[in-house]
């Protein structure tokens, strides 16, 4: 039995894994390193201690494993980081992470540069949000110039891994969609983009295919790690597309729906589609020629958290009795109506002055109905982003919703999706492993292990099918046209709030 290795380098630690050929987890581990905030809303970690967290990873994760076995590794991370290195490929400063919020300035600057947004997006097929790494690179270019000076390559925190275990840098062509500097359509760098911004095209990595060999396991770092020496490591992806590779968004027809702190709703896609306005994030999938669309909800699951701290804190089983008030309610929360913006919103509208509202309350309103509205609310702002996906691509049909998070914890939250959705949810098993599991996937893939990415299918299982109601879709599509317009009836009063 052959395995395959899975590296994924998060935000708040690093998880490598082992799985067969048949996709069953022989072993999982996952390290703990720091993060760093110098600034408020800064956020940095050390390339270093990724590193340490992985050999540490490697050291337990290899014991009592015939490590004869393995056969590759694939890679997966957090996404639009900034590692600069130097021309002896040095750390020049602390990475500069996904949620840091530092670039406001230089996003903007970016898409005056490029012609305003549809400039971009003719570019890109993508805005530039903060988190992007084409923001961070001008940021150090501007406010830190001897930094800057200094910097012969960049990558992002999966591709550093790649470094210290290969000795090469690269990246693959999810993760470069996430600079926003790469044409995806093309899936290559955003030439005509990078000259006008005035980077040296030098500094930019090698792009591969994410099934592609990017290299192989060096003497020193098989001697570090304990894996054995020439071992091929592939391109793997950034974490955002490949955690959907890994828990089976792979064939067109499918809509992913993790429901985390964070919401992600996410489509494969076999052809190209013009991303209107820049609204939704459009990359490269894990699949040469082929494509991901998603967008990002900032407060899903976190909203459930949010109500269940606010208002059921005493409680010794919060959930148990949110879920019981929100199904004594009914369909539409009678009458209350609930805006997820508690962080502000980036998806369906890149708003960051947007709050969340509850709508609706009369004397009649209780607990119940308000935790019920929590859940509808969440799950419209989720199938807003579903509509912007098929916008993309008139003839995109979607068969079906698999579903993952907290929020699938909920029998009740399961059935308003497969409701609001009007598509079967399926939950499958061991999709929880995310983007580790999918990096061991597409490694496999070039392994010939599985004939491609449909092929590597196979190894997912189904947990649970649940219908939507009959009916029931069309009583919350009325209730949609009220949700659908609050925004707009309310985007004025967010900014006067937020002067």
């Amino acid at each position: 039995m052959k395995y395959l290795m899975g590296i994924d380098v998060g935000t708040s630690g690093v998880k490598c894994l082992i799985i067969d050929e048949e996709g069953k987890v022989i072993r999982s581990v996952t390290k703990a390193y720091p993060l760093y905030t110098p600034k408020p809303a800064w956020s940095e970690q050390e390339p270093a201690d990724w590193w340490k967290g992985t050999k540490e990873a490697f050291k337990e994760l290899l014991d009592g494993v015939e490590k004869e076995n393995i056969v590759a590794i694939g890679l997966s991370g957090q996404m639009h980081g900034l590692v600069a290195l130097d021309k002896d490929n040095k750390v020049v400063r602390n990475a500069i992470l996904w949620n840091d919020q530092r670039t406001g300035k230089e996003c903007e600057e970016i898409i005056e540069t490029a012609g305003g947004i549809d400039g971009l997006v003719a570019y890109t097929n993508n805005t530039m949000l903060t988190g992007f790494t084409g923001g961070k690179i001008l940021w150090v270019k501007k406010h830190e110039p001897e930094n800057f000076a200094r910097i012969a390559k960049f990558v992002m925190p999966k591709d550093y891994i790649r470094y210290c275990l290969t000795g090469e840098i690269a990246t693959d062509a999810s993760e470069a969609s996430g600079t926003g500097l790469f044409d995806v359509k093309e899936r290559k760098w955003a030439d005509g983009l990078i000259e006008k911004l005035g980077f040296d095209r030098s500094i930019f990595p090698k792009v591969y295919e994410s099934d592609e060999v990017t290299g192989h396991v060096t003497a020193q770092a098989a001697a570090e790690t304990g894996i054995t020496e020439g071992l091929p490591v592939y391109g793997g992806g950034g974490d955002a597309v490949i955690q959907n590779t890994g828990m089976g968004i792979i064939k067109e027809g499918t809509l992913g729906v993790v429901m985390g702190t964070s919401g992600v709703v996410a489509t494969a896609m076999n052809s190209f589609g013009k991303n209107e306005g820049g609204k939704l994030q459009f990359f490269c999938n894990n699949a040469a020629g082929k494509y991901m669309a998603f967008g990002c909800q900032l407060s899903c699951a976190g909203s459930m958290e949010w109500y269940k701290n606010t208002f059921y804190a005493e409680s010794a089983e919060p959930f148990k009795e949110i879920n019981e008030g929100a199904e004594a309610s009914s369909i539409g929360s009678n009458g209350v109506v609930f805006l997820p913006y508690l962080s502000g919103e980036r998806c369906p509208y890149p708003d960051p002055n947007a709050r969340g509202v509850f709508y609706g309350l009369s004397l009649l309103s209780n607990k119940g109905d308000m935790a019920r509205a929590v859940m509808e609310g969440v799950t419209f702002g989720l199938y807003q982003m579903y509509e912007l996906i098929l916008n993309t691509n008139p003839d995109l049909k979607i068969r079906e919703v698999i579903l993952s998070g907290g929020g699938a914890n909920s029998k009740l939250w399961k059935q308003i999706v497969a409701d609001i959705f009007n598509l079967p949810v399926k939950i499958l098993a061991g999709a929880a492993e995310g983007g580790a599991y999918g990096g061991a996937l597409v490694a496999g893939v070039g392994e010939g292990i599985y004939k491609n990415l449909d092929d590597a299918e196979k190894v997912h299982s189904v947990k649970e099918i649940v219908e939507p109601a009959a009916g029931s879709h069309e009583k919350y599509q009325k209730i949609k046209r009220i949700y659908d317009k609050l925004y707009y009836d309310l985007k004025d009063t967010f900014e006067m709030s937020a002067e």
